[in-house]
């Protein structure tokens, strides 16, 4: 049986935060170490309970504006060994581009509305405590249509097909799964994938997500 994933949950809507504590804990695959409503909170409880991942809304008191951000980069800061999850309602790419700007590793940035499909969130919350990334698929898909559009984004480098096996990659699929999803072979797919890392000159740092990368290190320009 896989080991219980111990977490913190940052949530100031009361009925949010004991809704999602009481799906996370009748999973059976997660301890709900602390359920808080602060910013400020957050970080007594993390520093005082070292859990492997924490999940945070990203508007909370005092402020309501990007506690839930500014406090996921004090937490990989002080503990990089812990994962955050930052659960929100906006799909502007821009919160998530915000949350991943010094680095992906631990990260992950997932809409709200993903709450009640628990498989995608544990998932998410298991990617990030073992120090990978996870962008909800909704955010990436308009992160590409929209850059697609602009002249000077390095997405204009991508053939078509690079283009559909990126989206693909966007929604966490291994190659195997996009190779049937765009009937392809998997050695069609493993060549488009290394040609997109090439052309959008990502590198292989360790624990780096290259295919979160590969749709937010242009924005970063």
């Amino acid at each position: 049986m896989t080991e219980r994933l111990r977490i913190v949950i940052a949530e100031d809507n009361y009925l949010v935060r004991e809704g999602t504590r009481r799906l996370l804990e009748d999973s059976g695959q997660v301890e709900v170490m602390a359920c808080v409503s602060s910013a400020e909170e957050l970080l007594r409880a993390v520093d005082g309970l070292r859990p492997d991942a924490v999940l945070t809304d990203i508007r909370m008191p005092p402020g309501h504006q990007l506690e839930g951000i500014e406090a996921a980069h004090a937490i990989r800061k002080q503990h990089p060994g812990i994962g955050v999850l930052v659960l929100s309602q906006h799909s502007d790419a821009a919160y998530a581009v915000q949350l991943l700007k010094d680095g992906t590793g631990g990260l992950g940035y997932l809409l709200k509305a993903r709450v009640g499909e628990l498989d995608e969130l544990l998932h998410a919350l298991r990617e990030v405590a073992a120090g990978r990334s996870v962008v909800d698929s909704g955010v990436v898909e308009r992160l590409v249509e929209y850059r697609a559009r602009q002249a000077e984004s390095p997405l204009r480098l991508l053939s078509e097909r690079e283009i559909d096996v990126l989206r693909e990659m966007a929604e966490g699929k291994a190659n195997a799964s996009i190779a049937g999803s765009l009937h392809l072979s998997e050695s069609s797919v493993e060549k488009y994938v290394n040609s997109i890392f090439s052309k959008l000159g990502l590198s292989e740092e360790k624990l780096l997500s290259r295919r979160v990368a590969a749709v937010l290190a242009y924005l970063r320009a």
